[in-house]
């Protein structure tokens, strides 16, 4: 059990690693250079930064981030507290590396629709990634865990809700193309994020009506290490007596009990269904 634990949470955080640096380079190659300011830390860092404060944006980012790891410890708990330090640490120093290796003075290209996209998408499936581990971003992230927690909002409507003030108060600082350009990325952000998560979290609802469950039952437990429930039941037409089996799966469990089961009984009844969201252990754990 130790050492699934451990497996596990080694995944988590090479998932958690790898949505830093899918966000770090939608922020500072393409939402830094246009100012783009749909939301969160890096875009109240963008705004910020154009004020007269001295500091760069990835200065700012640091200094807001921290502040609100300290509130996220407190409120929303240890666990998730350390996933979120972690991202806000690892997030802060690549920021500031690439800062110091690749000065950006001027955008990638001249197309700002082009690079809007690439910051939409990198960001939006990095958030994806985080808070299906139960991390986040950090930032508005954060504050958007806590409404989440104290409110029935769905993650993706209260990002939308925090970083809407964040875009209104880039029409004040820029001009109004980038304010437009803002809104329409917080848009789109919103969406991509409540798909991407979708997906991440879709599962396989199994129904196997069969003569003979045991063996079935077996590659359930040792080779999917998945449990099932079973219930006795009879058939409409021949009255034969039946076993359905009932079991949760992911999506590659799902297409390998499928094979499985077409080699020991191909006379079994299989019914998959697609479930958006399984919560329970060895599944989602979120609430």
């Amino acid at each position: 059990m130790n050492k699934q634990k451990l497996i596990a949470g080694t995944k988590g955080y090479l998932t958690i690693t790898a949505a830093v640096v899918l966000m770090d380079i939608g922020t500072y190659f393409f939402k830094f250079p246009n100012h783009f300011s749909f939301g969160g830390v890096s875009g109240l860092s963008v705004v910020l930064s154009e004020v007269q404060t001295g500091l760069s944006a990835s200065q700012v980012n640091l200094i807001i981030n921290m502040l609100l790891l300290v509130i996220g410890f407190a409120i929303l708990g240890r666990d998730f507290g350390m996933k979120t330090a972690y991202v806000t640490v690892v997030s802060s120093v690549l920021l500031n590396i690439f800062e110091a290796i690749c000065p950006m003075e001027e955008t990638l290209t001249d197309q700002s629709m082009l690079e809007m996209i690439f910051a939409i998408m990198l960001a939006a499936a990095s958030s994806a990634l985080l808070f299906y581990e139960e991390a986040s971003g950090g930032g508005t992230d954060i504050i958007a865990m806590i409404v989440k927690k104290y409110s029935t909002m769905n993650i993706s409507t209260a990002l939308m809700v925090v970083d809407a003030v964040i875009v209104a108060v880039s029409f004040l600082v820029f001009d109004m193309e980038t304010g437009l350009f803002s809104i329409c990325g917080l848009v789109a952000k919103t969406l991509f994020i409540d798909g991407a998560l979708e997906r991440l979290k879709l599962c396989k609802y199994v129904t196997v009506v069969c003569n003979e469950p045991e063996p079935i039952c077996d590659y359930i437990r040792d080779a999917l290490h998945r449990g099932a429930t079973l219930y006795q039941a009879e058939g409409l037409y021949s009255h034969q007596h039946k076993t359905v089996i009932l079991c949760a799966l992911d999506r590659k469990q799902a297409v390998l009990l499928q094979r499985y089961i077409h080699r020991v009984e191909d006379t079994a009844f299989l019914i998959i269904t697609k479930s958006s969201e399984i919560i329970g252990k060895g599944f989602y754990e979120g609430t």
